[in-house]
């Protein structure tokens, strides 16, 4: 083989190999910046989910132990909040949020709390939400710990 080839076939597949490298490279650096941009939305629609039911079985314990007439219809936004949390949240969670609205219908049943008495303090009972919030805290550290960085690079096989 001619010297002048194989110089020109050495500069041809320095070449190739150049730009397959820098394809790749460009193709692994977009694909993470979209796994990380898909983790973030999803954490964001958890949190967004989570400070919803809050608000709203907050608004709706205050309603039940100041009023004694069930409404039902108080209780759709939450229940539709509690359905999208199945959609993304883990079954712990779930489980707190349907316990906190059963507790919530309960406490229509019971008689009206006078809040204008002065004397002892409101027992510890009034923080429904604990379990719920504890709930969502762990949940989202499970969250953090599964997109650590190189967890998630090794997990799918690329560095492993």
């Amino acid at each position: 083989m001619n010297v002048t080839y194989m110089s020109a076939f050495s500069a041809l597949a320095g070449s190739a190999i150049g730009g397959v490298a820098s394809i790749a490279t460009t193709w692994l650096t977009q694909h993470s910046q979209d796994l990380s941009q898909r983790h973030a939305q999803s954490v964001g629609r958890r949190e967004r989910l989570y400070g919803d039911f809050i608000d709203e079985a907050s608004m709706l314990y205050i309603d039940a132990l100041t009023h004694d007439q069930f409404d039902p219809l108080k209780f759709v936004q939450i229940y539709a909040t509690i359905a999208k949390l199945r959609l993304f949240a883990s079954a712990d969670v779930v489980s707190k949020a349907e316990k906190i609205m059963q507790d919530v219908v309960m406490v229509y049943y019971l008689p009206n709390r006078d809040f204008t008495k002065q004397g002892a303090p409101p027992g510890t009972d009034l923080n429904i939400l604990q379990a719920f919030s504890e709930a969502c805290r762990n949940d989202c550290a499970i969250e953090k710990k599964r997109s650590a960085p190189d967890s998630s690079v090794r997990g799918k096989g690329i560095l492993t």
